[in-house]
């Protein structure tokens, strides 16, 4: 399994030590980029070609958790773990909460705890970004379904239906561009009767007065 890591780190030690735990994991081939501030960072998220950022949250240019909003902001589609030197678990919470997959706290990571973060990391991204696009696609058909809505002007003698550029136009057009709906012609039959009487000299059932004594 290969996976592509952006490391944002400004601690070289701490960055060497991270690297070297993902070069000897046997679980991942890792291949890391590895810059010291965030807005390098950025730069190479919008260069593509990554599945997972690690990243401090002290870093020269970007401080706690506007360093997790930034990168959220900028890496919509990658998840990310974050390092913290802070042992309490309430900030690894909230850079959770502010749009990370999971922290990490340094000092206390191991090579198979790493590889288990950003497993876990990868996956949690996953779900969320399928679960956006459901959501994203019911919106989209529910936008659909309320174009149909409302009072629709047509002609009380041809059918036709008014657009909202005050175009006139047949009623099966009018439905195709706003709905997912497919026709397929016949003839009722009434019109059969009324088109063709040399075809249907009686007059259909749908047609009869059913107060009408025979």
């Amino acid at each position: 399994m290969v996976i592509r890591v952006l490391l944002i780190e400004d601690d070289q030690a701490d960055a060497f030590l991270i690297k070297e735990m993902l070069l000897e994991s046997a679980a991942v081939t890792a291949v890391v980029q590895h810059v010291i501030r965030l807005d390098e960072g950025i730069c190479q998220v919008a260069e593509g070609g990554y599945d997972i950022i690690i990243s401090d949250l002290g870093l020269p240019d970007s401080q706690g958790m506007a360093t997790v909003k930034k990168l959220a902001a900028a890496a919509r589609q990658l998840p990310i773990v974050v390092l913290t030197g802070l042992v309490e678990h309430e900030v690894g919470l909230e850079a959770v909460n502010a749009g990370a997959q999971d922290y990490l706290i340094k000092g206390q990571v191991s090579g198979e705890m790493l590889i288990r973060s950003i497993r876990y990391a990868i996956e949690r991204k996953r779900i969320e970004n399928e679960k956006e696009q459901v959501i994203a696609e019911l919106q989209e058909a529910l936008a659909k379904v309320k174009l149909l809505s409302g009072f629709i002007p047509i002609c009380a003698s041809c059918k036709k239906i008014r657009d909202d550029t005050g175009y006139w136009q047949q009623v099966e057009s009018y439905i195709q561009k706003h709905s997912n709906a497919e026709f397929s012609h016949s003839i009722c039959p009434d019109c059969s009767h009324r088109l063709y009487p040399q075809l249907y000299p009686e007059p259909p059932e749908s047609s009869k007065d059913p107060f009408k004594e025979c």
